[in-house]
């Protein structure tokens, strides 16, 4: 017998409470086509063991990143994670602990999102950072909020060599907050000058680095032609690993960055959860969404852990709040740190060598391939290159061959340039699967 808290007498004070009449009235909103008529197509009832063996049968369908050659990327990145980052999370003070509401009483918790931040500033070459956004996406969309706040400005230059995923979270925030984006064109050769989309009402120029397809560049120039016409310079980083190698944001004049963070101690996770990397200038931290750790000392001296600043909608007035952001990804960022600490300095600028190195020679055998030319000039772990035809028909034929050979541009920005193939090459990539690639991608195009 189903649970039902709620008698008719109760919906009716309900419905009237809210000045309605039936309950389908709460959906008027919601357009008549995308409304279901009938029941899903699923089963009534099952017994346990009947759904885990349906859900089993289901789950066989899927190719496991690790069971094939594997060169997906394009902003979710497979990367070992050592064994002793999941042994550690699952200890139950750090699983089953959650926001520090009462700071004072969480000095574990309260540490290690302080070492968080440390490692999140130094990684990006800025001032200071936050306890963590949800993912990279909104954190670059709640970093065009912040640019409008200390701007005075609403209007957002979009880079078109940024994920389109994250233009498009990017324009929803902006759309129902009032404020204007101006998304440039897609330039999968390299981007040109994008400092003429600068004018007298721009509050922040968004760029991508290294961006969607791979390229890397200078951002000192974008950096000061927005800061001449008093706008902000956002750079949002999907592979965080790149930074082990790269020129940090920080020193090219960027004012915000944010980054996903999954790269560093997190699986693929089927889509999630991540976590989202956001620093900034001291000068702006008033303006940061989210929370900041700081340290501190007790009434005895002894070295302690507050929370510093917590400008959010749970913490202060809602009109108030820099942020509508609810909670932050504690349990992914506290993985992110154990990574990190096991890999040091000296472990993550390795790690990015490996990268770089097995991208090249990926690179180079995929274009030695007739009729496949590789578009970059220069690129960390990831790059893009041009198939004959429908990269998306040539991926799902390597596919069937039991390569995944990355992911076609098409499928981020449908109907746009449907003959690229963004892919990435980390770590976990051997030579036999670099080979196994080559070859397949000459079958499937022969």
């Amino acid at each position: 017998m189903r649970y039902l808290p709620l008698t008719d007498a109760d919906r009716r004070d309900m419905h009237a409470a809210v000045g309605i009449k039936a309950i389908d009235e709460l959906f008027a909103s919601v357009p008549q086509s995308k409304l279901l008529r009938d029941l899903p197509n699923l089963p009534r009832a099952k017994s346990e063991q009947e759904v885990e063996r349906m859900l089993g049968r289901m789950a066989a369908k899927n190719v496991a990143a690790g069971s094939v050659p594997f060169f997906i990327g394009a902003g979710a990145y497979k990367h070992h994670v050592p064994a002793t980052v999941d042994h550690l999370i699952q200890r139950s003070e750090f699983l089953t602990s959650y926001t520090p509401y009462q700071p004072e009483i969480t000095q574990g918790t309260l540490q290690y999102l302080y070492e968080f931040q440390t490692q999140v500033a130094r990684l990006t070459g800025m001032d200071v950072a936050n306890a963590s956004m949800y993912d990279g996406s909104t954190g670059a969309a709640e970093a065009v909020l912040m640019a409008h706040r200390v701007s005075r400005r609403k209007k957002a230059v979009l880079s078109g060599n940024l994920h389109p995923h994250y233009a498009e979270v990017i324009k929803t925030l902006s759309h129902h907050g009032g404020a204007q984006v101006t998304a440039l064109a897609a330039a999968p050769a390299g981007e040109g000058d994008i400092s003429g989309a600068i004018d007298a009402e721009t509050s922040c120029v968004v760029v991508q680095y290294p961006d969607v397809f791979g390229h890397i560049r200078d951002l000192t120039p974008i950096a000061d032609a927005a800061h001449k016409a008093g706008a902000l310079l956002v750079v949002v980083t999907t592979e965080i690993v790149a930074l082990g190698a790269l020129k940090s944001p920080g020193a090219m004049g960027a004012d915000i960055v944010a980054a996903e963070g999954q790269s560093i101690g997190n699986g693929l996770n089927f889509g999630g959860p991540y976590v989202g990397l956001f620093a900034t200038r001291d000068k702006f931290v008033r303006q940061m969404p989210g929370r900041l750790c700081g340290e501190t000392v007790d009434a005895e001296g002894r070295r302690g852990f507050v929370l510093t600043l917590s400008t959010r909608e749970q913490h202060i007035r809602r009109e108030k709040a820099t942020s509508n952001i609810c909670t932050n990804s504690g349990l992914c960022a506290l993985a992110w740190t154990i990574h990190m600490t096991l890999l040091g300095e000296a472990g993550l600028k390795r790690l990015a060598a490996i990268n770089h190195a097995n991208a090249v020679a990926l690179a180079d055998k995929l274009g030695s391939v007739k009729g496949v030319s590789v578009l970059n000039a220069a690129f960390f772990n990831e790059f893009t290159i041009r198939v004959p035809g429908d990269a998306t028909a040539v991926i799902e034929k390597l596919a069937a061959k039991g390569v995944l050979g990355g992911v076609p541009y098409a499928r981020l920005a449908p109907g746009a340039h449907e003959d690229l193939v963004l892919v990435a090459a980390t770590e976990v990539n051997t030579g036999d699967d670099r080979e196994i690639y080559a070859k397949s991608l000459a079958e499937v195009l022969t």
